[in-house]
């Protein structure tokens, strides 16, 4: 075991601004058989990208020749939701209030895997887009369990932290893992079931993201489905629901990267002007947010429902104009 790499790399990690730090050994790929699983029952939905990404995902060897160790690492980002500015407002995922993780991280990645390749250590970073299911290794490493809701959870402190890793062609010393788990640190509690809109956790650590109104919102294309408007509620871009009620996230934050601080109408979304924003003057006002994801359209279809839900007559404006869209949907 390299220990001196390994503390090199604790405070290099440190000093990017990563608030969780954990190692782990690489020799196999965890939490494929429940990827696998979860594909094979069609719980992906059109995110075609986790089948492309499924051999990459099984062994982790063909991004790191002489793959030995992981590195995995945790940004935390839950501030406080603002009030609500007025009514026509819709809710944002708490994730997206501030600038896009993918973008942050990523350059923080880059730095520390320069730096480890000027000292001879090969090296693969991965946050979220890359063929790495980030969450297992998480919990290999101690820096989380994996709850009923499927996110990382660190037992009462917090599950509002992104995840990256980064592996790397050394043996690094292990941190065990949260002892206990599931079964004990969520126990017999159901609040992230009960509380789902959409029921879309089909069992203890299961999602089936066709149900899930962050699929919905963000990542699908489509027409929201008819039976699960009335379910989006006011949620605009994404869901925290599941997160909201874990009893673990009932402490208050601290150490909070200030990149993620909720931007100036980030929180709550403006749904009538939203509506009247030419596409093109929408998207660029969201450059560098996790926003731009859905597209204008699918902003402007997701305004329309939460609007509809939110059942105040000052809408009709809005919504009406909406229909001069050249977009169908």
């Amino acid at each position: 075991m390299d220990s001196e790499l390994q503390d090199w790399i604790r405070q290099r990690c440190r000093e990017l601004g990563f608030t969780r730090v954990g190692f782990t050994f690489a020799t196999d790929a965890p939490g494929i058989g429940h990827y696998d699983a979860f594909l094979s029952k069609d719980h992906h939905a059109d995110m075609g990208w986790m089948v492309t990404g499924r051999d990459a995902r099984a062994d982790p060897s063909q991004l790191v020749p002489g793959l030995q160790s992981a590195v995995v690492l945790g940004i935390d980002y839950g501030w406080p939701r603002p009030e609500r500015p007025h009514a026509l407002t819709g809710r944002v995922a708490r994730y997206a209030w501030g600038r896009d993780y993918h973008n942050l991280v990523s350059k923080r990645l880059r730095k520390l895997c320069r730096d480890l390749r000027a000292k001879g250590v090969g090296a693969f970073w991965s946050v979220d887009s890359r063929p790495l299911i980030e969450r297992a290794w998480a919990e290999r490493a101690g820096i989380g369990f994996l709850g009923k809701n499927c996110c990382a959870i660190a037992p009462g402190d917090s599950s509002w932290f992104f995840l990256a890793a980064v592996l790397v062609d050394r043996a690094l010393e292990p941190d065990p893992p949260i002892k206990g788990g599931l079964e004990r640190h969520c126990g017999r509690c159901t609040r992230c079931h009960t509380a789902c809109p959409t029921n879309a956790f089909v069992g203890d650590g299961q999602l089936d993201a066709r149900r899930c109104l962050s699929w919905m919102t963000i990542e699908s294309r489509g027409a929201i489905p008819l039976a699960y408007r009335e379910a989006l509620g006011d949620w605009v871009f994404g869901c925290d629901d599941c997160q909201e009620v874990c009893p673990h996230n009932h402490r208050a934050p601290t150490d909070l990267e200030q990149d993620f601080a909720p931007r100036a109408g980030h929180a709550w979304l403006d749904l009538p002007r939203l509506l009247a924003t030419p596409d093109d003057a929408l998207e660029d006002s969201l450059l560098g947010s996790p926003l731009k994801r859905p597209g204008a359209v699918g902003l402007k279809r997701n305004a329309c429902v939460a609007l509809g839900n939110i059942g105040d007559t000052a809408a009709r404006p809005a919504l009406l104009g909406a229909l001069d869209h050249n977009d169908p949907l």
